[in-house]
């Protein structure tokens, strides 16, 4: 049974939007965008452009602003619970989007100044060329995903959890590869390497679930 298309209607634009920046990443940049979709299974994206990647990058951005909706979209809906919108959903899927752009970049930020700190810069750009490429590449699977939990059926807390655990292990693959070919690099770093993620890796995570968990 299909939701009531009036409580759907910011849910539709905020998807077609996503669609968009996705289509204008793959018409701006047609071979990087069909490398990209292979990630999971072929390294061939990260070798190639991780050597060419810019602090600011056009296909990069456009498909963070789809991660950001997706995630958005995602979030909004397990908090929802799968019942009618309410009037005041659009400033809360704002607020929510805004939220997880502004985390995301912050630790973005902070993960290079540290990582200059601490003289990694390196094998720490490296890292978080894969780690953002493989959210990226999370924010394409949440277009399908959103689309049929919004349109196609009422989700429960055990999907939402399912799905999130996919997702988790998705990102987990790219950090688990990243490690595996890098580790002789990491163990002559190791004691930065391991300080960088309890600090910037794990600890935000943690305080972020804790203000969540307290909301």
């Amino acid at each position: 049974m299909l939701r009531d298309l009036i409580s759907t209607e910011v849910f539709t634009i905020l998807i077609l939007v996503s669609l968009l920046l996705v289509a204008s990443a793959k018409l701006m940049h047609p071979k990087r965008f069909n490398d990209f979709t292979s990630i999971v299974v072929n390294f061939k994206y990260l070798k190639v452009y991780a050597r060419d990647q810019k602090f600011l990058d056009g296909f990069e951005a456009l498909l963070f602003g789809n991660l950001v909706i997706g995630l958005a979209i995602f979030a909004y809906q397990f908090y929802d619970k799968g019942q009618i919108l309410l009037e005041a959903s659009e400033l809360l899927l704002l607020k929510i989007g805004f939220a997880i752009a502004l985390f995301f970049l912050i630790k973005v930020l902070l993960e290079r100044l540290i990582s200059s700190v601490l003289s990694i810069d390196t094998i720490i750009s490296s890292y978080l060329f894969q780690k953002i490429s493989y959210k990226n590449f999370i924010g394409l699977i949440l277009i399908p995903i959103n689309g049929i939990l919004i349109y196609t059926i009422h989700p429960n807390t055990i999907m939402f959890v399912s799905i999130f655990v996919v997702l988790a292990i998705i990102n987990c693959i790219g950090s688990l590869s990243f490690f595996k070919r890098n580790q002789n690099t990491i163990k002559k770093n190791f004691f930065y390497f391991i300080l960088y993620l309890c600090a910037l890796e794990i600890s935000p995570y943690v305080i972020l679930y804790k203000l969540i968990t307290s909301i």
